[in-house]
C-alpha cells in the first residue's frame, strides 16, 4: 500500500474540477499582535502593509525628512542654564543637544571639537558670544550664534528658565 499525500490529493480535487476553498476572515479574528510576533524587518513590512510608520521613533523622523540639528547651548559655567537647555530640548527627536561653558572652571568646558560639531550655537548672554568669538574666532566665523539674552538668575531645571527657554529657542530652531 502506497502512502498518498497531500499534493496528490490536491491534483485529484484539480483534476475533477473541484476548487479551492477560500477562507473569508470573520468579524470575530483579530490580527495578530504583529509588534510582539515578529522580527524587526517583518514588523516594519507588516506596518507599512497596514500604512503605518513603525516604531515611533522612525515616523518621526521620516517626517523631519533630514538629519538632526545639532546645537549647542553655551552659559559661563555649565552648572545651571545650558544643562537645563540641554535636558528640555533632549527628548525633541530633530535634535542633538548639548552643554557647555565657557569659563575654565566650568564642569564641561566648551572645545574646538564642540563649536565644530553644532550647527547652530545658542549663548545665554552676550558676553558668551564675545568670549567665543575671541577664542575661537576661526571656527565661530561660519557658525550661527544666537544670544537668547538669559541672565544668571535662575537654578537647574527652574520652572520659569524653563519656559523661558521653550520661548526662545523655540522659534530659533523653526528658521533653521
Amino acid at each position: 500500500m502506497t502512502h498518498r499525500g497531500r499534493a496528490w490529493r490536491r491534483l485529484q480535487r484539480l483534476k475533477h474540477g473541484a476548487r479551492t476553498q477560500t477562507v473569508e476572515p470573520r468579524a470575530c479574528w483579530q490580527e495578530k499582535p504583529w509588534r510582539l510576533l515578529y522580527f524587526r524587518s517583518a514588523k516594519l513590512k507588516r506596518a507599512k502593509q497596514l500604512g503605518r510608520f513603525w516604531p515611533h521613533r522612525e515616523w518621526e523622523m521620516i517626517l523631519t525628512d533630514a538629519q538632526p540639528m545639532n546645537v549647542l547651548f553655551v552659559c559661563s559655567r555649565n552648572k545651571w542654564r545650558s544643562p537645563t537647555a540641554e535636558q528640555v530640548f533632549q527628548k525633541d527627536p530633530c535634535l542633538r543637544v548639548r552643554s557647555a561653558g565657557t569659563s575654565r572652571t566650568a564642569r564641561r568646558p566648551i572645545t574646538v571639537a564642540d563649536i565644530r560639531w553644532a550647527d547652530l550655537v545658542l549663548v545665554m548672554e552676550d558676553k558668551h558670544k564675545a568670549r567665543l568669538r575671541a577664542q575661537f574666532r576661526d571656527e565661530v566665523r561660519y557658525k550661527t550664534v544666537h544670544s537668547l539674552d538669559i541672565p544668571d538668575l535662575y537654578r537647574y531645571m527652574d520652572p520659569d528658565l524653563i519656559d523661558l527657554l521653550k520661548d526662545k529657542v523655540t522659534p530659533l530652531i523653526a528658521e533653521v
